[in-house]
Protein backbone atom coordinates (compact mmCIF):
# COMPACT_ATOMS: atom_id res chain seq x y z
CA UNK A 1 0.00 0.00 0.00
CA UNK A 2 0.67 3.41 -0.57
CA UNK A 3 -0.49 6.69 0.54
CA UNK A 4 0.87 10.08 -0.08
CA UNK A 5 -0.74 13.67 0.08
CA UNK A 6 -1.00 14.03 -3.62
CA UNK A 7 -1.76 11.85 -6.54
CA UNK A 8 1.05 9.41 -7.51
CA UNK A 9 1.67 9.40 -10.99
CA UNK A 10 3.61 6.09 -12.08
CA UNK A 11 0.43 4.06 -12.92
CA UNK A 12 0.86 1.78 -16.16
CA UNK A 13 -3.14 1.83 -16.29
CA UNK A 14 -3.25 5.65 -16.20
CA UNK A 15 -1.44 6.59 -18.84
CA UNK A 16 0.42 9.68 -18.54
CA UNK A 17 0.09 13.01 -21.20
CA UNK A 18 3.42 14.78 -21.94
CA UNK A 19 3.22 18.41 -21.20
CA UNK A 20 2.53 20.75 -24.57
CA UNK A 21 4.88 22.69 -24.25
CA UNK A 22 -10.80 44.72 -8.92
CA UNK A 23 -13.68 42.38 -10.69
CA UNK A 24 -15.02 42.93 -14.05
CA UNK A 25 -18.53 42.07 -15.59
CA UNK A 26 -17.59 38.59 -17.12
CA UNK A 27 -18.68 38.54 -21.09
CA UNK A 28 -19.78 34.98 -20.71
CA UNK A 29 -20.42 32.42 -23.36
CA UNK A 30 -22.00 29.30 -21.67
CA UNK A 31 -25.84 30.05 -20.75
CA UNK A 32 -27.53 27.28 -21.26
CA UNK A 33 -31.24 22.03 -12.73
CA UNK A 34 -31.31 19.74 -9.89
CA UNK A 35 -32.16 19.70 -6.22
CA UNK A 36 -30.51 19.34 -2.52
CA UNK A 37 -31.54 16.52 -0.61
CA UNK A 38 -31.78 16.02 3.25
CA UNK A 39 -29.26 14.82 5.44
CA UNK A 40 -31.54 11.39 5.07
CA UNK A 41 -30.94 11.05 1.62
CA UNK A 42 -27.17 10.58 1.97
CA UNK A 43 -26.91 6.91 1.19
CA UNK A 44 -23.46 6.40 2.94
CA UNK A 45 -21.89 9.15 4.19
CA UNK A 46 -25.15 10.22 7.12
CA UNK A 47 -25.67 13.57 8.15
CA UNK A 48 -22.80 15.77 7.14
CA UNK A 49 -21.87 18.78 9.59
CA UNK A 50 -22.20 22.01 8.12
CA UNK A 51 -18.98 23.21 6.16
CA UNK A 52 -18.53 26.07 8.25
CA UNK A 53 -19.43 24.73 11.77
CA UNK A 54 -16.88 25.43 14.42
CA UNK A 55 -16.19 22.11 16.32
CA UNK A 56 -14.09 21.45 18.81
CA UNK A 57 -11.55 19.12 17.05
CA UNK A 58 -11.16 17.88 13.96
CA UNK A 59 -14.23 17.31 11.73
CA UNK A 60 -15.20 15.67 8.25
CA UNK A 61 -17.21 18.66 7.47
CA UNK A 62 -17.03 18.63 3.26
CA UNK A 63 -17.65 15.03 3.02
CA UNK A 64 -15.49 11.82 1.51
CA UNK A 65 -14.31 11.31 -2.01
CA UNK A 66 -12.54 8.76 -4.31
CA UNK A 67 -11.84 8.51 -7.83
CA UNK A 68 -9.94 7.93 -11.23
CA UNK A 69 -10.01 3.58 -10.13
CA UNK A 70 -7.33 1.69 -11.46
CA UNK A 71 -7.49 -2.25 -11.38
CA UNK A 72 -5.16 -2.28 -8.24
CA UNK A 73 -6.24 0.02 -6.65
CA UNK A 74 -7.99 4.09 -6.23
CA UNK A 75 -7.56 7.57 -5.15
CA UNK A 76 -9.58 8.72 -1.83
CA UNK A 77 -10.17 11.92 -0.55
CA UNK A 78 -11.05 14.20 2.06
CA UNK A 79 -10.97 17.65 3.97
CA UNK A 80 -9.91 17.78 7.62
CA UNK A 81 -11.36 21.22 9.54
CA UNK A 82 -8.53 20.90 12.13
CA UNK A 83 -10.18 23.63 14.39
CA UNK A 84 -12.65 26.58 15.02
CA UNK A 85 -11.48 29.37 12.20
CA UNK A 86 -9.47 26.85 10.06
CA UNK A 87 -12.50 26.76 6.77
CA UNK A 88 -11.29 26.55 3.40
CA UNK A 89 -9.20 29.08 2.09
CA UNK A 90 -8.11 30.62 5.62
CA UNK A 91 -4.80 29.40 5.82
CA UNK A 92 -5.74 28.55 9.41
CA UNK A 93 -5.05 25.47 11.27
CA UNK A 94 -2.64 23.29 12.99
CA UNK A 95 -1.02 19.94 10.93
CA UNK A 96 -3.71 17.27 12.01
CA UNK A 97 -2.44 13.43 11.28
CA UNK A 98 -5.27 11.78 9.54
CA UNK A 99 -5.86 7.77 9.78
CA UNK A 100 -7.20 6.13 6.19
CA UNK A 101 -8.55 2.22 6.01
CA UNK A 102 -10.35 0.16 3.20
CA UNK A 103 -12.71 -2.78 3.94
CA UNK A 104 -14.68 -4.72 1.66
CA UNK A 105 -17.82 -4.38 4.62
CA UNK A 106 -19.47 -1.11 5.54
CA UNK A 107 -18.87 -2.09 9.13
CA UNK A 108 -14.56 -1.73 8.68
CA UNK A 109 -15.10 -5.89 9.89
CA UNK A 110 -12.48 -6.49 6.77
CA UNK A 111 -9.95 -4.25 6.79
CA UNK A 112 -7.83 -4.93 3.60
CA UNK A 113 -5.65 -1.53 3.68
CA UNK A 114 -4.54 1.28 5.80
CA UNK A 115 -1.94 4.42 5.96
CA UNK A 116 -1.59 7.58 7.39
CA UNK A 117 -1.74 10.71 5.54
CA UNK A 118 -0.90 14.70 7.06
CA UNK A 119 -3.41 17.45 6.48
CA UNK A 120 -1.48 20.76 6.47
CA UNK A 121 -2.63 24.33 5.92
CA UNK A 122 -0.04 24.21 2.70
CA UNK A 123 -2.78 22.49 0.79
CA UNK A 124 -5.77 23.75 2.58
CA UNK A 125 -6.22 20.29 4.45
CA UNK A 126 -7.43 18.71 1.86
CA UNK A 127 -5.31 14.81 1.82
CA UNK A 128 -5.45 12.15 -0.64
CA UNK A 129 -4.66 8.34 -0.06
CA UNK A 130 -3.54 7.00 -3.76
CA UNK A 131 -4.01 2.45 -2.44
CA UNK A 132 -2.77 0.16 -4.48
CA UNK A 133 -2.73 -3.64 -4.01
CA UNK A 134 -6.62 -4.12 -4.28
CA UNK A 135 -8.28 -6.52 -6.38
CA UNK A 136 -10.10 -5.69 -9.78
CA UNK A 137 -13.77 -4.77 -10.24
CA UNK A 138 -14.42 -5.09 -6.30
CA UNK A 139 -16.50 -2.74 -4.36
CA UNK A 140 -14.57 -1.37 -1.24
CA UNK A 141 -15.87 0.94 1.99
CA UNK A 142 -13.43 3.71 3.56
CA UNK A 143 -13.08 6.40 5.89
CA UNK A 144 -10.83 8.75 7.55
CA UNK A 145 -10.10 9.42 11.08
CA UNK A 146 -8.75 12.06 12.92
CA UNK A 147 -8.20 12.86 16.81
CA UNK A 148 -10.57 9.77 17.36
CA UNK A 149 -13.39 11.68 15.18
CA UNK A 150 -14.41 9.35 11.80
CA UNK A 151 -15.34 10.79 8.78
CA UNK A 152 -18.31 9.94 6.88
CA UNK A 153 -18.23 6.24 5.06
CA UNK A 154 -17.58 6.55 1.44
CA UNK A 155 -18.11 3.19 -1.20
CA UNK A 156 -15.41 3.26 -4.43
CA UNK A 157 -14.77 0.28 -6.85
CA UNK A 158 -11.94 -0.84 -8.43
CA UNK A 159 -11.38 -1.26 -12.13
CA UNK A 160 -11.62 -4.35 -14.17
CA UNK A 161 -8.00 -6.14 -14.90
CA UNK A 162 -6.77 -4.77 -18.13
CA UNK A 163 -7.05 -8.19 -19.50
CA UNK A 164 -10.60 -8.99 -18.80
CA UNK A 165 -13.63 -9.80 -20.58
CA UNK A 166 -15.91 -7.55 -19.00
CA UNK A 167 -19.42 -8.07 -19.67
CA UNK A 168 -20.20 -4.31 -18.99
CA UNK A 169 -20.04 -0.49 -17.91
CA UNK A 170 -21.81 1.54 -16.54
CA UNK A 171 -21.17 5.22 -16.12
CA UNK A 172 -23.32 8.55 -14.53
CA UNK A 173 -22.43 11.53 -16.92
CA UNK A 174 -22.55 15.16 -16.06
CA UNK A 175 -21.25 18.32 -16.27
CA UNK A 176 -22.19 22.20 -15.55
CA UNK A 177 -22.98 22.48 -12.03
CA UNK A 178 -23.62 26.20 -11.78
CA UNK A 179 -24.37 26.45 -7.87
CA UNK A 180 -26.64 29.83 -8.40
CA UNK A 181 -28.25 28.05 -10.92
CA UNK A 182 -30.42 25.75 -9.19
CA UNK A 183 -29.88 22.44 -7.21
CA UNK A 184 -27.89 19.63 -7.37
CA UNK A 185 -30.65 16.83 -7.35
CA UNK A 186 -28.73 14.95 -10.49
CA UNK A 187 -26.10 13.97 -8.30
CA UNK A 188 -28.70 12.94 -5.62
CA UNK A 189 -30.51 10.71 -8.27
CA UNK A 190 -26.73 9.34 -9.01
CA UNK A 191 -26.27 8.99 -5.52
CA UNK A 192 -28.90 6.59 -5.15
CA UNK A 193 -28.33 4.02 -7.92
CA UNK A 194 -26.30 1.14 -6.59
CA UNK A 195 -25.28 -0.21 -10.64
CA UNK A 196 -22.62 2.34 -11.42
CA UNK A 197 -19.24 1.78 -11.51
CA UNK A 198 -18.02 5.49 -11.98
CA UNK A 199 -19.01 8.96 -12.38
CA UNK A 200 -17.76 11.19 -15.28
CA UNK A 201 -18.06 14.57 -14.61
CA UNK A 202 -17.03 16.31 -18.22
CA UNK A 203 -15.93 19.99 -16.82
CA UNK A 204 -16.96 23.12 -15.52
CA UNK A 205 -17.77 21.06 -11.64
CA UNK A 206 -17.90 24.60 -10.39
CA UNK A 207 -18.39 28.38 -11.40
CA UNK A 208 -16.24 31.05 -11.40
CA UNK A 209 -18.42 33.84 -11.54
CA UNK A 210 -19.74 36.25 -8.11
CA UNK A 211 -22.83 36.25 -6.70
CA UNK A 212 -25.35 37.22 -9.35
CA UNK A 213 -23.50 37.54 -12.54
CA UNK A 214 -24.70 34.49 -14.27
CA UNK A 215 -27.58 33.83 -13.83
CA UNK A 216 -28.85 37.30 -12.75
CA UNK A 217 -31.71 38.75 -10.92
CA UNK A 218 -34.49 36.65 -9.78
CA UNK A 219 -33.21 33.41 -11.62
CA UNK A 220 -30.06 32.77 -8.68
CA UNK A 221 -31.46 29.99 -6.99
CA UNK A 222 -29.22 30.51 -4.26
CA UNK A 223 -25.77 32.16 -3.19
CA UNK A 224 -22.55 30.97 -3.70
CA UNK A 225 -19.71 31.77 -1.15
CA UNK A 226 -17.14 33.70 -1.60
CA UNK A 227 -19.65 36.39 -3.20
CA UNK A 228 -16.77 37.88 -5.64
CA UNK A 229 -15.03 36.21 -8.31
CA UNK A 230 -12.76 33.67 -7.33
CA UNK A 231 -9.22 34.98 -9.11
CA UNK A 232 -7.01 34.13 -5.87
CA UNK A 233 -6.35 30.53 -4.47
CA UNK A 234 -7.93 31.57 -1.51
CA UNK A 235 -10.58 32.51 -3.53
CA UNK A 236 -10.49 29.04 -5.45
CA UNK A 237 -10.32 27.08 -2.21
CA UNK A 238 -13.33 28.74 -0.71
CA UNK A 239 -15.52 27.99 -3.77
CA UNK A 240 -14.31 24.33 -3.86
CA UNK A 241 -15.25 24.38 -0.03
CA UNK A 242 -18.61 25.80 -0.48
CA UNK A 243 -19.60 23.37 -3.40
CA UNK A 244 -18.19 20.02 -1.48
CA UNK A 245 -20.79 21.70 1.37
CA UNK A 246 -23.24 20.78 -0.87
CA UNK A 247 -25.17 17.49 0.95
CA UNK A 248 -26.23 15.86 -3.08
CA UNK A 249 -22.88 16.47 -4.16
CA UNK A 250 -21.32 14.64 -0.92
CA UNK A 251 -23.66 12.23 -1.86
CA UNK A 252 -22.53 11.33 -5.22
CA UNK A 253 -18.85 11.26 -3.87
CA UNK A 254 -19.74 9.37 -0.97
CA UNK A 255 -21.52 6.52 -2.73
CA UNK A 256 -19.30 6.33 -6.90
CA UNK A 257 -15.90 6.90 -7.85
CA UNK A 258 -15.73 9.85 -10.05
CA UNK A 259 -13.61 10.21 -12.93
CA UNK A 260 -13.55 14.19 -13.91
CA UNK A 261 -12.11 16.48 -16.46
CA UNK A 262 -11.86 20.24 -16.54
CA UNK A 263 -13.12 22.57 -18.64
CA UNK A 264 -13.10 26.57 -18.58
CA UNK A 265 -15.42 27.22 -15.37
CA UNK A 266 -12.99 25.90 -13.06
CA UNK A 267 -10.41 28.64 -14.59
CA UNK A 268 -12.62 31.83 -16.51
CA UNK A 269 -14.96 31.54 -18.66
CA UNK A 270 -13.63 30.92 -21.71
CA UNK A 271 -10.35 29.93 -21.25
CA UNK A 272 -7.34 29.20 -23.29
CA UNK A 273 -3.68 28.92 -22.48
CA UNK A 274 -3.00 32.41 -22.38
CA UNK A 275 -5.91 34.30 -21.03
CA UNK A 276 -9.64 34.46 -20.88
CA UNK A 277 -12.90 36.26 -21.81
CA UNK A 278 -13.68 36.31 -18.34
CA UNK A 279 -10.11 37.57 -17.47
CA UNK A 280 -8.90 40.91 -17.09
CA UNK A 281 -5.44 41.33 -16.85
CA UNK A 282 -5.63 45.40 -15.53
CA UNK A 283 -8.09 44.69 -12.95
CA UNK A 284 -7.69 40.69 -12.24
CA UNK A 285 -3.39 40.39 -12.34
CA UNK A 286 -1.72 37.92 -14.38
CA UNK A 287 -3.25 35.12 -16.50
CA UNK A 288 -0.83 32.56 -15.59
CA UNK A 289 -0.88 33.64 -11.60
CA UNK A 290 -4.79 33.10 -11.90
CA UNK A 291 -4.74 30.14 -13.69
CA UNK A 292 -1.89 28.34 -11.14
CA UNK A 293 -4.32 29.06 -8.25
CA UNK A 294 -7.04 27.80 -10.12
CA UNK A 295 -5.19 24.43 -11.08
CA UNK A 296 -3.31 23.79 -7.63
CA UNK A 297 -7.12 24.48 -5.67
CA UNK A 298 -8.84 21.89 -8.27
CA UNK A 299 -5.92 19.31 -7.33
CA UNK A 300 -5.77 19.62 -3.50
CA UNK A 301 -9.83 19.61 -3.72
CA UNK A 302 -11.00 16.85 -6.59
CA UNK A 303 -10.11 13.46 -6.23
CA UNK A 304 -7.98 13.68 -9.54
CA UNK A 305 -4.74 12.28 -10.09
CA UNK A 306 -2.78 15.10 -12.09
CA UNK A 307 -1.36 14.14 -15.05
CA UNK A 308 2.50 15.94 -16.32
CA UNK A 309 2.71 19.42 -16.30
CA UNK A 310 -0.59 19.66 -14.14
CA UNK A 311 -2.95 18.69 -16.71
CA UNK A 312 -6.34 16.49 -16.42
CA UNK A 313 -5.49 14.82 -20.04
CA UNK A 314 -4.65 10.60 -19.42
CA UNK A 315 -6.64 7.43 -19.64
CA UNK A 316 -8.16 4.63 -17.82
CA UNK A 317 -8.73 1.04 -18.95
CA UNK A 318 -11.74 -1.40 -18.24
CA UNK A 319 -10.75 -4.44 -19.45
CA UNK A 320 -11.15 -5.61 -22.88
CA UNK A 321 -14.15 -3.34 -22.87
CA UNK A 322 -13.56 -0.08 -23.14
CA UNK A 323 -10.73 2.60 -22.69
CA UNK A 324 -11.24 5.76 -21.55
CA UNK A 325 -9.73 8.70 -22.66
CA UNK A 326 -9.73 11.89 -20.88
CA UNK A 327 -8.69 15.37 -22.83
CA UNK A 328 -7.91 18.90 -21.73
CA UNK A 329 -8.64 20.91 -23.74
CA UNK A 330 -7.99 24.39 -22.18
CA UNK A 331 -4.33 24.48 -21.68
CA UNK A 332 -3.07 24.06 -24.49
CA UNK A 333 -5.52 25.78 -27.11
CA UNK A 334 -4.92 29.22 -28.77
CA UNK A 335 -7.23 32.08 -28.10
CA UNK A 336 -10.52 31.65 -29.98
CA UNK A 337 -11.17 33.54 -33.05
CA UNK A 338 -13.68 36.20 -32.86
CA UNK A 339 -15.84 38.45 -35.56
CA UNK A 340 -13.44 40.53 -37.34
CA UNK A 341 -10.37 39.63 -35.69
CA UNK A 342 -9.08 38.09 -38.75
CA UNK A 343 -8.33 35.17 -37.41
CA UNK A 344 -8.66 31.53 -39.62
CA UNK A 345 -10.81 28.86 -37.97
CA UNK A 346 -9.02 26.68 -40.22
CA UNK A 347 -5.31 27.93 -39.70
CA UNK A 348 -3.17 25.24 -39.10
CA UNK A 349 -0.95 27.09 -36.95
CA UNK A 350 -4.07 27.36 -34.40
CA UNK A 351 -5.21 24.59 -32.18
CA UNK A 352 -7.51 23.53 -29.45
CA UNK A 353 -5.58 20.21 -28.11
CA UNK A 354 -2.24 21.31 -28.42
CA UNK A 355 0.09 19.23 -30.71
CA UNK A 356 1.58 16.32 -28.37
CA UNK A 357 -1.84 15.90 -26.59
CA UNK A 358 -3.31 15.23 -30.26
CA UNK A 359 -0.48 12.75 -30.92
CA UNK A 360 -1.14 10.98 -27.86
CA UNK A 361 -5.25 11.17 -28.76
CA UNK A 362 -4.36 10.00 -32.30
CA UNK A 363 -2.09 7.49 -30.68
CA UNK A 364 -3.96 6.13 -28.05
CA UNK A 365 -6.94 5.44 -30.05
CA UNK A 366 -5.26 3.50 -33.18
CA UNK A 367 -3.33 1.54 -30.69
CA UNK A 368 -6.25 0.55 -28.09
CA UNK A 369 -7.25 -3.18 -27.61
CA UNK A 370 -10.56 -2.28 -26.12
CA UNK A 371 -13.73 -2.88 -28.23
CA UNK A 372 -14.95 0.65 -27.49
CA UNK A 373 -12.73 3.70 -27.46
CA UNK A 374 -15.01 5.85 -25.53
CA UNK A 375 -13.25 10.06 -25.12
CA UNK A 376 -14.09 12.74 -22.56
CA UNK A 377 -14.31 15.47 -24.40
CA UNK A 378 -15.18 19.13 -22.77
CA UNK A 379 -16.58 20.23 -25.92
CA UNK A 380 -18.26 19.26 -29.17
CA UNK A 381 -16.75 18.07 -31.70
CA UNK A 382 -19.48 17.49 -33.96
CA UNK A 383 -20.13 20.41 -36.72
CA UNK A 384 -23.13 22.93 -35.64
CA UNK A 385 -24.52 25.15 -38.60
CA UNK A 386 -27.68 27.03 -37.49
CA UNK A 387 -29.19 27.46 -40.95
CA UNK A 388 -32.73 28.92 -41.14
CA UNK A 389 -33.22 29.15 -37.53
CA UNK A 390 -35.77 32.69 -36.48
CA UNK A 391 -33.80 35.54 -36.11
CA UNK A 392 -35.68 35.88 -32.49
CA UNK A 393 -33.73 32.37 -31.10
CA UNK A 394 -30.38 33.77 -32.37
CA UNK A 395 -29.47 35.49 -29.26
CA UNK A 396 -29.97 33.08 -27.09
CA UNK A 397 -28.78 29.97 -29.01
CA UNK A 398 -25.53 31.98 -29.71
CA UNK A 399 -25.12 32.55 -25.65
CA UNK A 400 -25.46 28.55 -25.25
CA UNK A 401 -23.66 27.69 -28.13
CA UNK A 402 -20.92 29.86 -27.82
CA UNK A 403 -21.27 31.02 -31.40
CA UNK A 404 -21.74 35.05 -32.93
CA UNK A 405 -24.79 36.96 -32.12
CA UNK A 406 -25.16 37.33 -35.87
CA UNK A 407 -25.85 33.76 -36.34
CA UNK A 408 -22.40 32.60 -38.36
CA UNK A 409 -22.52 28.62 -38.57
CA UNK A 410 -19.19 28.13 -36.29
CA UNK A 411 -18.65 27.22 -32.39
CA UNK A 412 -15.24 28.96 -31.82
CA UNK A 413 -15.17 27.68 -28.47
CA UNK A 414 -15.74 24.16 -29.49
CA UNK A 415 -14.08 22.25 -32.19
CA UNK A 416 -15.83 24.29 -34.59
CA UNK A 417 -13.76 27.07 -34.14
CA UNK A 418 -10.27 24.80 -34.37
CA UNK A 419 -11.20 23.05 -37.89
CA UNK A 420 -7.34 21.22 -38.44
CA UNK A 421 -7.39 19.48 -35.17
CA UNK A 422 -10.77 18.10 -35.84
CA UNK A 423 -10.04 16.86 -39.65
CA UNK A 424 -6.59 15.65 -38.35
CA UNK A 425 -8.33 13.71 -35.38
CA UNK A 426 -11.20 12.73 -38.06
CA UNK A 427 -9.03 11.71 -40.56
CA UNK A 428 -7.02 9.55 -38.57
CA UNK A 429 -9.92 7.39 -37.57
CA UNK A 430 -10.75 6.99 -41.14
CA UNK A 431 -7.75 6.05 -42.50
CA UNK A 432 -6.50 3.74 -39.62
CA UNK A 433 -10.16 2.21 -39.72
CA UNK A 434 -10.22 3.07 -35.84
CA UNK A 435 -13.83 2.08 -35.13
CA UNK A 436 -16.30 2.13 -32.18
CA UNK A 437 -14.84 5.63 -30.58
CA UNK A 438 -17.61 7.32 -28.96
CA UNK A 439 -17.19 11.01 -27.64
CA UNK A 440 -18.66 11.60 -24.25
CA UNK A 441 -19.55 15.62 -24.10
CA UNK A 442 -20.75 18.46 -21.48
CA UNK A 443 -20.47 22.49 -22.18
CA UNK A 444 -23.00 23.60 -24.08
CA UNK A 445 -26.04 22.73 -21.26
CA UNK A 446 -28.40 20.59 -24.15
CA UNK A 447 -28.84 16.95 -24.89
CA UNK A 448 -27.80 15.92 -28.72
CA UNK A 449 -27.04 12.55 -29.74
CA UNK A 450 -24.87 12.88 -33.17
CA UNK A 451 -22.91 11.07 -35.67
CA UNK A 452 -19.71 12.27 -36.57
CA UNK A 453 -18.45 12.35 -40.15
CA UNK A 454 -15.76 14.07 -41.77
CA UNK A 455 -16.88 16.79 -43.18
CA UNK A 456 -21.04 17.25 -42.13
CA UNK A 457 -21.47 18.66 -45.98
CA UNK A 458 -21.27 14.84 -46.73
CA UNK A 459 -23.45 13.19 -44.33
CA UNK A 460 -25.49 10.73 -44.74
CA UNK A 461 -23.56 9.87 -48.00
CA UNK A 462 -19.93 8.76 -46.49
CA UNK A 463 -20.43 7.13 -43.21
CA UNK A 464 -19.36 8.93 -40.18
CA UNK A 465 -16.19 7.57 -38.02
CA UNK A 466 -17.59 7.95 -34.65
CA UNK A 467 -20.40 9.10 -32.61
CA UNK A 468 -21.24 11.21 -29.82
CA UNK A 469 -23.33 11.89 -26.46
CA UNK A 470 -23.83 15.71 -25.59
CA UNK A 471 -25.14 15.44 -21.92
CA UNK A 472 -27.01 18.46 -20.82
CA UNK A 473 -26.15 20.88 -17.82
CA UNK A 474 -26.68 19.82 -13.68
CA UNK A 475 -28.07 23.23 -13.65
CA UNK A 476 -26.75 26.08 -16.13
CA UNK A 477 -28.99 27.78 -18.33
CA UNK A 478 -29.96 26.42 -21.46
CA UNK A 479 -32.33 27.81 -23.98
CA UNK A 480 -35.75 28.38 -21.99
CA UNK A 481 -33.70 29.65 -19.32
CA UNK A 482 -32.71 32.14 -21.51
CA UNK A 483 -35.95 33.48 -22.89
CA UNK A 484 -37.36 33.20 -19.47
CA UNK A 485 -40.45 30.93 -21.04
CA UNK A 486 -41.63 27.54 -19.54
CA UNK A 487 -39.73 23.91 -21.01
CA UNK A 488 -40.89 23.34 -24.46
CA UNK A 489 -42.65 26.20 -25.18
CA UNK A 490 -40.79 27.31 -27.94
CA UNK A 491 -37.32 25.39 -27.70
CA UNK A 492 -38.83 22.90 -30.10
CA UNK A 493 -38.87 25.29 -33.78
CA UNK A 494 -34.91 26.01 -33.02
CA UNK A 495 -34.24 22.44 -32.26
CA UNK A 496 -36.16 21.20 -36.02
CA UNK A 497 -33.79 24.21 -37.99
CA UNK A 498 -30.67 22.75 -36.42
CA UNK A 499 -31.76 19.29 -36.81
CA UNK A 500 -32.55 20.49 -40.67
CA UNK A 501 -29.29 22.30 -40.98
CA UNK A 502 -27.28 19.44 -38.69
CA UNK A 503 -28.58 16.11 -40.54
CA UNK A 504 -25.98 14.76 -38.45
CA UNK A 505 -28.00 15.63 -35.59
CA UNK A 506 -29.83 12.76 -34.65
CA UNK A 507 -31.57 14.31 -31.52
CA UNK A 508 -31.21 17.81 -29.68
CA UNK A 509 -33.08 18.90 -26.51
CA UNK A 510 -32.63 22.29 -25.58
CA UNK A 511 -34.47 22.72 -22.54
CA UNK A 512 -33.91 19.75 -19.83
CA UNK A 513 -31.09 19.82 -17.13
CA UNK A 514 -30.21 16.71 -15.70
CA UNK A 515 -27.44 13.72 -16.01
CA UNK A 516 -26.95 10.68 -18.31
CA UNK A 517 -26.13 6.79 -17.60
CA UNK A 518 -24.04 5.35 -19.96
CA UNK A 519 -24.25 1.72 -20.30
CA UNK A 520 -21.36 0.01 -22.66
CA UNK A 521 -21.67 -3.92 -23.59
CA UNK A 522 -19.56 -5.95 -26.24
CA UNK A 523 -22.60 -5.29 -28.62
CA UNK A 524 -23.56 -1.58 -28.19
CA UNK A 525 -23.03 1.86 -26.10
CA UNK A 526 -25.82 3.78 -24.96
CA UNK A 527 -26.60 6.41 -23.31
CA UNK A 528 -29.95 7.22 -21.29
CA UNK A 529 -30.98 10.73 -20.69
CA UNK A 530 -32.72 11.92 -17.51
CA UNK A 531 -34.16 15.07 -16.88
CA UNK A 532 -34.98 16.75 -13.99
CA UNK A 533 -38.55 17.81 -13.23
CA UNK A 534 -37.53 21.33 -12.08
CA UNK A 535 -33.54 22.73 -11.35
CA UNK A 536 -35.02 25.60 -8.67
CA UNK A 537 -36.64 22.63 -6.69
CA UNK A 538 -34.51 21.21 -3.59
CA UNK A 539 -36.91 18.08 -4.21
CA UNK A 540 -36.79 17.90 -8.30
CA UNK A 541 -37.76 14.44 -9.56
CA UNK A 542 -36.49 12.62 -12.17
CA UNK A 543 -37.43 11.05 -15.32
CA UNK A 544 -35.85 9.24 -18.58
CA UNK A 545 -36.24 11.60 -21.71
CA UNK A 546 -34.76 9.75 -24.42
CA UNK A 547 -32.25 6.57 -24.94
CA UNK A 548 -29.98 6.65 -27.75
CA UNK A 549 -27.07 3.56 -28.55
CA UNK A 550 -24.42 3.11 -31.13
CA UNK A 551 -24.32 -0.72 -32.10
CA UNK A 552 -20.73 -1.81 -32.72
CA UNK A 553 -18.69 -1.66 -36.17
CA UNK A 554 -21.89 1.13 -37.32
CA UNK A 555 -20.46 4.79 -36.38
CA UNK A 556 -24.40 5.07 -36.51
CA UNK A 557 -26.88 6.49 -34.00
CA UNK A 558 -30.21 5.20 -33.42
CA UNK A 559 -33.10 5.83 -30.60
CA UNK A 560 -33.51 2.88 -28.65
CA UNK A 561 -37.23 2.63 -26.35
CA UNK A 562 -35.02 0.34 -23.94
CA UNK A 563 -33.70 1.82 -21.41
CA UNK A 564 -30.56 -0.04 -19.16
CA UNK A 565 -31.93 -2.05 -16.51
Amino acid sequence: MTSTHSARTDSPTTEQAPPHGPVTAPRRRAVVAAGAAGAALLPLAGAAPSAGAAEAGPSFAHGVASGDPLPDGVLLWTRVTPGPGAVPGSGKGAPVEVDWEVARDREFGTVVARGTVRAEAATDHTVKADVRGLRPATTYFFRFTAEGAHSPTGRTRTAPAESAQVDRLRLGVVSCANYEGGYFASYRHLAARTDLDAVLHLGDYLYEYGHGEYPTGDAVVRTARPTHEIVSLADYRVRHGHYKSDPDLQAMHAAHPLIAIWDDHELADNAWSGGAVNHDPATEGDWAQRTAAAKQAYFEWMPVRPSTAGTTFRKLRFGSLAELHLLDLRSFRDAQPTVGDGKDIDDPDRTLTGRRQLDWLKKGLAGSPARWKLVGNPVMISQVAFGSVPAKFLGPLAACLGVPREGLAVNTDQWDGYTDDRRELLTHLRDNRVTDTVFLTGDIHMNWANEVPLRAADHPHEPPVATEFVITSVTSDNLDDTLRVAPDTLSGIAEAAVRAANRHVRWVDMDSHGFGVLDVDATRTQMDYYVLSDKTDAHATATLRRSYRTTAGSQRVERTYQPVR
